[in-house]
C-alpha cells in the first residue's frame, strides 16, 4: 500500500511539473512568435526561392513515403512495440500509415493540441502523430467501446498533460493506447495497463523530441 502511494504522489508531482513547465514554454513561445514574425517578414524575400526548391526536393511527400518495412512485437507486458523505422519528415498530403491508429511516421508540420484534450471526432492522424513525437500519448476508441469506458477515459485524459483522446471507427480494438513506436489494448477504464502505460509512456523514453509543445497547436 505505502509504495502505491509512493508511486501515485510522485506521478502526481510529474504532471505538476510538466504543467509548469507547459506554461514556461508558452511564455517562451508568445515571445519568440514576436521576434520571429519580423524576422519573417525581412526573410520573405530571400527565402521564397529556398521555400519552393525544399517543397520539390520533399515537403510535399506523399502516403508512400510512410510506408516504412516493420511489425509489431508484443512484450509481456502487453505493449506492442514497433520494430523498423519510422520517419520523422514534415509533409503536407495524407499519410498512408501500416497500422491504425499509426504509432509514428512521417507528418504533419501542425501537431494536435495535446494537453489533456479531448476530441468529440476523428482527427487528422498526421496532426496527431506530430503530437505522439512531442512525448504524448493518444487515447482512441471505436463504436464498440462502451460509452462509461470512454467518458471514464476522457475524464483520466483532461487531468493528465500530454495525453489527447480522438474515436478512431477504422481500429480494430474498442479500446486503444499509442505513444511513439509503441501500441497497446486495454479492456476498459479500470485496467491497471491505462496507468501503467501513461507513467511509462507519457514524455516517456521513447518520445523523439522530448519537451516539445502540446499547446498552441490544432485543436479540431
Amino acid at each position: 500500500m505505502g509504495s502505491a502511494k509512493k508511486s501515485s504522489a510522485a506521478r502526481t508531482a510529474r504532471i505538476e511539473e510538466m504543467r509548469r513547465a507547459e506554461k514556461a514554454r508558452e511564455r517562451r513561445n508568445r515571445i519568440l512568435v514576436i521576434t520571429a514574425s519580423v524576422a519573417v517578414v525581412a526573410g520573405l524575400a530571400v527565402g521564397g526561392v529556398v521555400l519552393v526548391q525544399s517543397q520539390s526536393d520533399g515537403g510535399g511527400s506523399s502516403a508512400g513515403d510512410a510506408k516504412n518495412a516493420g511489425k509489431f512485437v508484443t512484450g509481456k507486458d502487453g505493449v506492442r512495440a514497433w520494430e523498423g523505422d519510422l520517419g520523422r519528415n514534415h509533409v503536407t498530403k495524407a499519410v498512408d500509415y501500416p497500422v491504425t491508429p499509426p504509432v509514428g511516421g512521417d507528418h504533419n508540420p501542425a501537431w494536435m493540441n495535446c494537453n489533456g484534450d479531448v476530441y468529440a471526432d476523428e482527427i487528422n492522424n498526421t496532426n496527431a502523430v506530430h503530437s505522439l513525437e512531442h512525448g504524448a500519448v493518444w487515447v482512441t476508441y471505436n463504436g464498440d467501446a462502451g460509452k462509461a469506458d470512454v467518458d471514464a477515459l476522457a475524464a483520466k485524459v483532461k487531468k493528465t498533460p500530454y495525453t489527447f483522446m480522438s474515436p478512431v471507427d477504422g481500429q480494430k480494438e474498442p479500446l486503444l493506447l499509442t505513444a511513439w513506436g509503441h501500441q497497446r489494448t486495454v479492456t476498459g477504464a479500470d485496467d491497471p495497463a491505462v496507468d501503467t502505460f501513461l507513467q511509462k509512456f507519457v514524455q516517456g523514453e521513447q518520445t523523439p523530441e522530448p519537451g516539445a509543445a502540446c499547446t498552441n497547436g490544432l485543436s479540431k
